[in-house]
């Protein structure tokens, strides 16, 4: 096992005996695997593109296979044990069409032949003796680089599968995957070859975050202002975690009327605010508070926990029985929902007691996306001249449970009366139930969603630079980023696609940028690591 993908690495750098994460070196070893396959079928699939050989079916397994490695998602050995047996049936019927298209099928990587022992114990074996990370390439900042693209990777590969559920596709996404998945495989590809690919991964991200916006708007509405209850009220209920939005509106559907109340957690906030999902009567709250005490806080859900996509951390054993989990999402132990009938969650949540009582907590408001905070544009450019709006601050990112996160807290909770936090993902959550006021009847706080609505936070930049006739590193806007996991990865690959320079970004540096390769970032896009104190960044910023 050799795994630093995530933030959240051991002290030597890399997790190669038990991740941080709770992954074990069979499951580390068995997504490795699982990579070497997918990338087998590439070479054909790429090939295939070349003569006008596009099959969806490879194309959506190869996004979902990808997510399945992503920190936090899937750590159930049988399924992915499936997944490197269908990623090989794939290459096969990928191999066979290329061939009669009259293309080549000779490929002398070991992936285009890879053939999957017969037991899980066996493919464990192989994943480890592959040593996919170190195997990567023999120069350490070229594999550095590489590690950045095939993280990157598996960000828009999650984003990409959410899109394509709400039936947004686009061809190039997939190619790109297909042709980066390659070019790992390639030996003696220079460092401004691997910043290239870094870079194209970027603008392949925007484009997948474009297409998952389109997905979520079209088929739920812009988001809209909303507050949401963090306290609770009597009733049965079914708490839901994750990102998917069409998980979460079948889980209304299916429980509409059937007395039990639904509340979100984690990444799930931002759904409130969707007219689609917001007119349920049953969709009632949010529960959780800080980070560091959500995990804490899910034994004590009087109700069944639904896991939807990717989560920060895996189920405790103490409350396991009454977890599931759906789509990509696979824990040893827990119900896997297959079908997407939640009858087995509905009959957990009636036969538990629920909540006894009503409790006011207060609440939060939700819904700042950028149709939300363009329609005022006029009201923030006119305080922005008048000087009432100083500076704003872009606050957001992945969470984890390292030291060192409480530093974002600090920050907004020191941000100057005259400056605006835009916040979005669930970095939010350390600090998102504060109440900063406002300025001139617009929240100083402004929620801008999950973390793939970065995009939206991108078209509100954009906005704001064409209304000041200004380049987007000219608006008095710092990005002051936390990263965990490989969407946000993928995130800060689109953002120095897109030119943005002097993002802060922590609490620490990835374990996987060598020096070298850090330099580079430093140079060209003047990117650096929050300072030890959030008094110190906020004093250099507002001093430029």
């Amino acid at each position: 096992m050799f795994c630093n993908q995530c933030e959240q690495t051991a002290k030597t750098g890399a997790c190669e005996k038990l991740g941080v994460c709770g992954k074990n070196e069979e499951v580390a070893d068995l997504q490795d695997l699982l990579i070497h396959a997918v990338q087998g079928l590439a070479l054909y699939a790429a090939e295939g593109r070349k003569h006008g050989i596009i099959d969806e079916a490879a194309d959506h397994f190869t996004m979902q296979a990808i997510f399945s490695t992503l920190t936090n998602v899937d750590f159930d050995p049988a399924r992915f044990q499936e997944l490197i047996n269908r990623a090989v049936e794939l290459r096969e019927s990928m191999k066979t069409k290329v061939a009669a298209a009259g293309g080549n099928i000779e490929f002398s990587e070991a992936a285009a032949t890879f053939s999957p022992a017969a037991t899980i114990d066996g493919l464990v074996a192989q994943g480890a003796a592959l040593d996919l990370i170190r195997s990567l390439d023999e120069d350490e900042n070229i594999r550095s680089l590489k590690q950045t693209l095939l993280y990157g990777l598996k960000g828009i590969a999650a984003y990409a599968d959410h899109a394509w559920i709400l039936g947004q596709k686009d061809d190039a996404i997939a190619g790109f995957i297909y042709d980066a998945l390659v070019a790992l495989m390639a030996r003696g590809l220079s460092v401004d070859d691997c910043v290239a690919a870094a870079l194209k991964a970027g603008e392949i991200n925007l484009r997948t975050m474009e297409l998952l916006d389109a997905g979520n708007t079209g088929t739920y509405g812009h988001p809209q202002p909303t507050s949401v209850p963090l306290g609770h009220r009597k009733n049965k209920c079914i708490l839901i975690s994750g990102h998917d939005l069409k998980d979460l509106q079948l889980l209304l559907e299916q429980t509409e009327g059937k007395g039990i109340d639904i509340y979100t957690h984690g990444e799930m906030l931002p759904a409130h605010a969707y007219p689609e999902l917001k007119k349920y009567n049953h969709f009632y709250g949010h529960f959780g508070t800080a980070w560091q005490n959500q995990h804490k806080e899910f034994p004590n859900f009087p109700g069944p926990v639904l896991f939807t996509t990717n989560c920060i951390q895996k189920p405790q054993d103490s409350y396991k029985d009454r977890v599931f989990t759906n789509g990509l999402v696979g824990w040893p132990g827990c119900k896997h929902i297959t079908n997407k009938d939640y009858t087995p969650v509905i009959e957990k949540a009636l036969a538990m007691e629920g909540f006894t009582d009503d409790v006011d907590n207060g609440s939060v408001m939700v819904g700042f996306g950028r149709n939300t905070v363009l329609s005022v544009a006029d009201k923030v450019i006119d305080a922005v001249k008048s000087k009432a709006i100083r500076h704003f601050f872009l606050v957001g990112g992945c969470d984890g449970a390292k030291p060192g996160r409480d530093y974002y807290t600090k920050f907004v909770e020191q941000v100057p009366q005259d400056c605006m936090v835009l916040t979005l993902a669930c970095g939010k959550f350390r600090f998102f139930d504060k109440d900063l006021g406002d300025i001139g009847g617009i929240p100083r706080l402004l929620d801008v969603g999950q973390c793939n609505d970065a995009y939206s936070a991108i078209k509100i930049a954009a906005a704001l630079a064409d209304a000041f006739e200004c380049d987007v590193n000219d608006l008095p806007l710092s990005m002051i980023l936390s990263w965990y996991e490989q969407k946000a990865v993928a995130i800060l690959l689109t953002l120095l696609h897109l030119g943005i320079k002097d993002i802060r970004l922590g609490p620490s540096l990835p374990a996987f940028i060598t020096p070298a390769v850090l330099q580079v970032l430093v140079d060209n896009f003047a990117i650096k690591p929050v300072a030890e104190t959030p008094e110190e960044d906020l004093a250099t910023i507002l001093a430029a």
